[in-house]
């Protein structure tokens, strides 16, 4: 089979301000809305438009994991107040970036955010356990839907953007296809793992399953409440929309230890999606590679060439509408907990150079060959 990506097949590289750019302590965006950073927002409109006048999309996320300190003082996620806040900064970047922007992302896979209010292992690295883990979702989507909404009564008329969200996740599969009790754990599990953010966006509330069950330990555990908290109708209302839903796929191992070879678990993700939440348009915001820097970075090129086969295969073989493909990451970057240890980029960026001297890797001829072309014929590099 040699499948071609549809003609208007968006492909693109991802990076994380937190990740890449540094100046964390620079000037003093604080997280009020009457407080603006005027450096900050001259620089985005120069990046913005520098991206624009190189023929390159924007698609802007505007929450990746780097909530101002003040805000994380007050609670972060787990505090309610927290999505008039993101309601007020999203109208910032509109009324500032909208009329180029015309793609957003509200939250960068807001159940990692959630696993940071839950136990000592990401930021803000706090031990609430599954209350502080559900509260963080509901602010979160809460928040996604706030902005949706405001985005379509005040700025979509003028502007004619789209609104999505970047649900990340791994996709579990039945470790014996023939038991119907193998069958029903993993699809739980989907729904636990997915469907936390899927499932209110698109139908209203939380996955049956997930409240059956969340109640059910809630109950057992002696508390006099589900952990899992319930959305309102004014709230139902504000959450559900047909939006672009944006899925993540981050799924080899490598120096990377939570990745997991399975090129084929991606097109079983995206038929699960179409069939779950009648085949909406879905854009891979990740799907990275992690070594340890090497400029021929092979095994980066088998990695992504399998996924982008198993996206043509659900485009092609299943009629999933998926739309996008971008690999993270364009640069090497800070990894979070690892540091520096762990290169996702198609290009090197030496970090005991000053100037941080960047050089394309292997992988880079070869993403970039795909672009072109539309198809996955490897070129020859020497």
């Amino acid at each position: 089979m040699d499948y071609k990506f549809p003609k208007e097949f968006m492909f693109g590289t991802s990076t994380a301000a937190y990740q890449i750019e540094g100046g964390w302590n620079e000037d003093a965006p604080s997280g009020i809305m009457n407080s603006l950073n005027p450096e900050g927002i001259a620089y985005y409109n120069r990046l913005i438009d520098e991206l624009i006048n190189n023929d390159i999309i924007p698609l802007v996320t505007m929450y990746h994991w780097d909530l101002p300190q003040y805000l994380q003082d007050l609670g972060g996620w787990v505090n309610p107040i927290m999505s008039d806040y993101f309601k007020e900064y999203a109208r910032v970047l509109f009324t500032y970036y909208g009329d180029r922007v015309k793609w957003w992302i509200t939250i960068n896979e807001p159940k990692e955010v959630c696993k940071g209010y839950a136990y000592k292992g990401y930021a803000p690295y706090l031990n609430l356990n599954n209350t502080g883990f559900y509260l963080a979702a509901h602010t979160q989507l809460i928040a996604h839907g706030k902005v949706y909404r405001l985005y379509e009564e005040i700025f979509k008329h003028s502007q004619q953007g789209k609104i999505s969200i970047s649900i990340s996740g791994v996709f579990f599969i039945p470790k014996n296809a023939e038991s119907v009790d193998d069958i029903n754990a993993a699809e739980r599990a989907n729904q636990f793992e997915r469907g936390l953010f899927s499932h209110p966006v698109y139908k209203g509330d939380y996955p049956p399953i997930m409240r059956k069950w969340v109640d059910k330990k809630s109950k057992e555990e002696g508390i006099p409440w589900s952990k899992l908290p319930t959305f309102t109708e004014d709230e139902i209302k504000l959450i559900k929309a047909y939006v672009t839903s944006v899925d993540e796929a981050w799924l080899k191992p490598s120096v990377a230890p939570w990745l997991i070879p399975v090129p084929d678990g991606l097109r079983q993700l995206l038929i699960w999606l179409k069939n779950e939440y009648g085949n909406p348009p879905l854009i891979i915001t990740e799907n990275g590679y992690g070594d340890n820097g090497q400029l021929d970075d092979f095994d980066r090129i088998s990695y992504i060439k399998g996924y982008l086969n198993a996206t043509l295969r659900a485009i092609h073989e299943n009629n999933c509408n998926v739309i996008g493909f971008s690999v993270w990451s364009l640069l090497d970057n800070f990894e979070w907990m690892y540091g520096y240890s762990i290169h996702f980029g198609l290009v090197k960026v030496d970090f005991n150079d000053p100037q941080r001297t960047r050089i394309p890797k292997a992988s880079y001829t070869f993403f970039k060959n795909v672009v072109s072309t539309g198809q996955l014929a490897t070129p020859s590099i020497s």
